[in-house]
């Protein structure tokens, strides 16, 4: 299945959506983000998303230490569509969501049979994230030297012409999602009002984390 488009307006996207709790996880609008689907209740969910209206809800849970089978999540995530779709030969689905909208969570639903979580969405507060981008202006000169320090300590690598090309909204959003901020961060990225506080709290992020643990080797794209 090759990429589609997104939903033209708040009234276009789906009142009730299936959600995906992953810690750690982050998906933006606009944004881009491979899962690898293989557990029963999420091949049954981007089955049910597939045959509908192609849309999951990545959130995380509250608690990203929580052992449970359902843990409370965060009243916030952001809804992705479906824009890739494979079926692996061992019963797997390789899929890609591109972000459309964050949205708040109304209440959660019954499962009714189902082994999959769906709640109620409310996209009002974040209109928004439907309208093109506006300039960003990301202060480079201070970010990429930050940048470089946080890769260095914790054993990262990146493809700098990669990220030399890359247009500032772009950047700012494949950063806050592949870089390995702790949950509560990247919930507090999510939820940031507007692009440039975003692009501020990544800052100031690379900034504190560059100081912290070294890490594993790991390669950012």
């Amino acid at each position: 299945m090759s990429e589609g488009e997104a939903a033209g307006g708040i009234e276009d996207l789906p009142r009730v959506i299936p959600i995906f709790p992953l810690p750690g996880v982050l998906l933006l609008p606009r944004g881009r983000l491979p899962l690898n689907i293989f557990e029963p209740r999420y091949l049954e969910m981007t089955q049910d998303a597939m045959a509908s209206h192609r849309t999951i809800g990545m959130i995380q849970p509250a608690d990203p230490a929580a052992k449970l089978d359902a843990p409370e999540v965060y009243a916030i995530g952001c809804a992705g569509r479906i824009t890739s779709f494979q079926e692996t030969p061992d019963n797997r689905f390789l899929i890609t969501l591109t972000g459309v909208c964050r949205f708040a969570v109304v209440r959660e639903l019954e499962q009714d049979g189902l082994l999959h979580r769906r709640v109620r969405a409310d996209y009002s507060r974040f209109a928004g994230d439907l309208a093109a981008p506006g300039p960003l202006a990301v202060d480079r000169a201070r970010m990429l030297p930050a940048l470089r320090s946080y890769f260095d300590h914790h054993g990262l690598s990146a493809d700098w012409d990669a990220i030399d090309r890359a247009d500032d909204d772009a950047l700012v959003n494949c950063l806050a999602m592949a870089c390995p901020f702790e949950p509560g961060e990247k919930q507090a990225l999510l939820e940031c009002r507007s692009e440039g506080e975003r692009a501020d709290m990544m800052q100031a992020l690379f900034e504190m984390a560059a100081h912290g643990p070294a890490g594993r080797q790991t390669r950012i794209q």
